[in-house]
């Protein structure tokens, strides 16, 4: 069977390497307790949208699926931002920096500790 060379394919080959080499372990209970925290769009505040998991350190830059890497994003902001760094492209989208990284810190803080308390065995 041929391979193919698309840019497309090459790139969803790329992905595919660069995501079975890391531990991807967000459950499904986190990421429900990550949109019900953040409560929409962790970027531009959408409610009425889909959201979906965006990375804060993007995979391509050594990121994973887990608790304290994902928050909830619109499907705008998401495929704005792409790979880019999450403080820099704030910047840019005049969106405001501060106020994400502090939410963003104190939601992973108390969603950890909550997780951790869940965990069986500790």
């Amino acid at each position: 069977m041929a391979v193919s060379r698309t840019r497309a394919a090459v790139y969803a080959r790329r992905r595919k390497r660069r995501m079975s080499r890391s531990t991807h372990d967000l459950s499904d209970a986190q990421w429900a307790a990550l949109v019900e925290a953040w409560g929409g769009c962790a970027y531009c505040g959408a409610i009425e949208r889909s959201l979906q998991r965006d990375c804060v350190l993007a995979i391509s830059r050594g990121g994973r699926y887990t608790l304290l890497n994902v928050v909830p994003a619109c499907g705008s902001c998401n495929a704005s931002k792409c790979n880019d760094e999450v403080t820099s492209w704030l910047r840019r989208k005049r969106l405001d920096e501060r106020a994400f990284l502090l939410r963003h810190h104190e939601i992973g803080r108390d969603l950890a500790s909550r997780f951790a308390a869940d965990a069986p065995g500790e």
